[in-house]
């Protein structure tokens, strides 16, 4: 069962406390990371911390930075996983490269069924996250994830569509004003699929007709850098408008399952004869591409994109390859 301690001079006491760690086999979906505050005020470290009293302190930090709920939630799991095999005794000013690279050796060859690349390689990122954490607090002298390379798996890249299909798409989406509203808003800002279903009618601001914008909202502590303002194009209100008329929507601008949103676009790359595999996810692909192409930096597409430093190691070189083939 997961720990967590309270201070009383130098000594640490361990009471149990529900629900820090999720098993492994438990997935975000159901156990969602919390991002409300302690109600308890957590202890501050000394130079003896141990991995066992780091499990709070951390959670907090994850939840006061730009981090998902979906990254603090595997980051607890990992920390935990790695506590379990080191030690919670272990003082963390005596961490070494070994310990790192011993864990993470365990888990490639010594567990039964062998982890995917891309789990080893979040796994290493949690590792260079919380020692980078140690180091900020003081409690080590250096980083010893510093010099452990970042190998990262190199999935396939997507087929994107060609400008020609961009347009087809686009007009056979125009038969459906559903999916045209739907279609326009992901060409022009690039939402992630959760952020379309949790974008709500206040968060659409269409005053000023000619130059329209919707704002992305998260809540609790998530908001940190993640939070935005996306300008659309002034065409999109009069379809916004035909929209409303039509569905009626109360609260949120799409009051309906992803999966019905997947049906109507999939229904406009038939009418388009486009035969590539088209989903929300390829339309932020073909957004963040085109953003590059037109001169946006890296660092202004990780932010129009609402991604952590974390998410946007795996998506910087997929958008720089992708845009800028050899």
């Amino acid at each position: 069962m997961p720990q967590s301690q309270q201070m009383r001079g130098t000594q640490h006491e361990f009471v149990e406390q529900p629900g820090l760690f999720l098993p492994e086999t438990e997935t975000q979906a159901t156990h969602p990371a919390r991002e409300t505050p302690p109600v308890a005020q957590i202890p501050a470290l000394t130079a003896d911390a141990t991995l066992s009293a780091c499990a709070l302190p951390y959670a907090e930090y994850l939840r006061r930075t730009d981090h998902s709920a979906y990254t603090i939630t595997c980051f607890l799991s990992d920390l935990r996983m790695f506590t379990e095999f080191t030690g919670g005794a272990t003082e963390v000013r005596r961490l070494t490269r070994a310990d790192l690279t011993n864990w993470l050796d365990h888990l490639k060859w010594d567990r039964g069924a062998k982890p995917a690349p891309k789990t080893m390689a979040r796994r290493l990122t949690f590792l260079k996250n919380f020692c980078a954490w140690l180091a900020g607090e003081g409690l080590v002298r250096s980083d010893p994830a510093a010099n452990i390379a970042l190998s990262r798996p190199t999935p396939p890249l997507p087929e994107l569509l060609f400008d020609d299909e961009v347009q087809r798409l686009e007009q056979a989406a125009s038969e459906d004003v559903r999916c045209h509203l739907l279609v326009m808003l992901l060409l022009a800002t690039g939402l992630k699929k959760e952020e379309v279903m949790g974008l709500r009618l206040q968060h659409v601001d269409v005053a000023d007709p000619e130059h329209p914008a919707i704002e992305v909202h998260f809540p609790g502590q998530a908001k940190r850098r993640r939070e935005r303002r996306m300008e659309l194009p002034a065409a999109w209100v009069g379809v916004y408008e035909r929209y409303l008329q039509r569905y009626r929507p109360r609260e949120y601008v799409f009051e309906c399952t992803d999966r019905n949103l997947n049906y109507v676009l999939a229904s406009a790359v038939k009418r388009a004869r486009i035969e590539k595999r088209v989903t929300l996810q390829l339309l932020r692909d073909i957004y963040a591409v085109q953003q590059l192409r037109a001169g946006v930096s890296l660092e202004d597409l990780r932010e129009k994109l609402g991604l952590s430093e974390e998410a946007w190691y795996e998506s910087a070189d997929k958008y720089r390859r992708l845009a800028f083939p050899m």
